[in-house]
C-alpha cells in the first residue's frame, strides 16, 4: 500500500477550512407559471478535506445542488454555510469543474490557468510559480504552450482542474467532470483525481452517474431521490486510498448502492 496516498482520519482535519453545512435546503423553479420543486429539505454536513460523491437519476437535482453551493443561484430556502458563513454569491473560496472543460480556445494551457489569478494581489513571479506548480500537479508539464484543441479530452479536463485549484478554494465542486471521456481515459483520470485530492486535501463534492466512480473516490456516497430531490440514502466507504477496484467490500457496497438506485 502506498503510504503517501493513505489519508488521516477526518477527525484530525477538524480545524482545517472547508466545512460545509446544508440545513433545510429547498429549491423550486417556475415552469409556465407553475412551481416545480427541485430540491426538498436537504440536510448535509461535509467535513473539511472530505470527498463526497452524489449520485442519483437524471433530474433529481444534483447539478442544481452544486450550483447553489458554488453561489450561481441564491434563490432558495434554508441555509448553505461554508465555515459558518452563509453562501450568497460566487467566490474564489469555491471552485467548480464542469463536464465540459470550458477552457478559452484562443489561450494556451498556461494562460488559461494564469487567468484564474487575474485579480489576485500576487507578484508576477509568484503567479508563474503557482501556475507551474499546478500544471505539474495535474501532469501537464511540457504542454504549457498547447492550445485546448491540441489536447485530448482527459488532458483538457486536467487543465480545468488545475485552473479551479490554483486559487486554493476551500471546496472544489465537480459536476460530472469525467462524464464525457472514454472508459479507459476515465479510469486513468479517476486515479489522477484521487492523487490530486490526497495531495491538496481540499474538500471535494462530485456529482456522477457512475456507481463505481462514486465508490472508488468518495469517503461517502449520497443518493438523491427524484421529484423532488431529497437525500434517500448514505453509504460510508471506510477504505484507505489507493483503493483496489476488485475489493470485495467495494463490490458489496456497489450492490447496496445499485439496490438503492433501482428500488429493489
Amino acid at each position: 500500500m502506498n503510504a503517501q496516498l493513505q489519508h488521516a482520519p477526518l477527525a484530525t482535519a477538524a480545524a482545517l477550512p472547508g466545512a460545509l453545512q446544508i440545513q433545510g435546503l429547498s429549491k423550486q423553479y417556475r415552469i409556465e407559471g407553475q412551481p416545480l420543486q427541485v430540491l426538498q429539505n436537504i440536510d448535509l454536513n461535509v467535513n473539511p478535506g472530505e470527498f463526497v460523491s452524489i449520485i442519483g437519476a437524471s433530474g433529481c437535482g444534483k447539478s442544481t445542488l452544486l450550483r447553489l453551493i458554488v453561489g450561481l443561484d441564491n434563490d432558495y430556502s434554508g441555509e448553505i454555510l461554508l465555515d459558518g458563513e452563509r453562501i450568497t454569491d460566487t467566490s474564489l473560496e469555491r471552485g467548480i469543474v464542469f463536464q465540459d472543460h470550458r477552457l478559452f480556445p484562443w489561450m494556451t494551457v498556461e494562460k488559461n490557468i494564469t487567468l484564474a489569478l487575474k485579480n489576485q494581489p500576487l507578484a508576477k513571479a509568484e503567479k508563474q510559480r503557482l501556475v507551474a506548480e499546478h500544471i505539474a500537479l495535474v501532469g501537464l508539464t511540457g504542454f504549457e504552450q498547447a492550445y485546448p484543441h491540441q489536447l485530448s479530452g482527459g488532458m483538457a479536463q486536467r487543465a480545468a482542474i488545475a485552473r479551479a485549484l490554483i486559487t486554493q478554494p476551500k471546496i472544489l465542486l465537480l459536476d460530472e467532470p469525467l462524464g464525457a471521456l472514454d472508459a479507459l481515459t476515465r479510469v486513468h483520470l479517476q486515479g489522477e483525481l484521487q492523487r490530486i485530492w490526497v495531495q491538496q486535501r481540499s474538500t471535494m463534492i462530485m456529482v456522477t452517474h457512475d456507481v463505481e466512480e462514486a465508490l472508488y473516490l468518495g469517503d461517502r456516497v449520497i443518493v438523491l431521490d427524484s421529484y423532488p430531490g431529497r437525500i434517500k440514502h448514505e453509504i460510508r466507504v471506510d477504505l484507505p486510498h489507493p483503493r483496489d477496484r476488485a475489493s470485495p467490500e467495494l463490490k458489496r457496497l456497489k450492490d447496496e448502492l445499485l439496490n438503492e438506485l433501482t428500488g429493489h
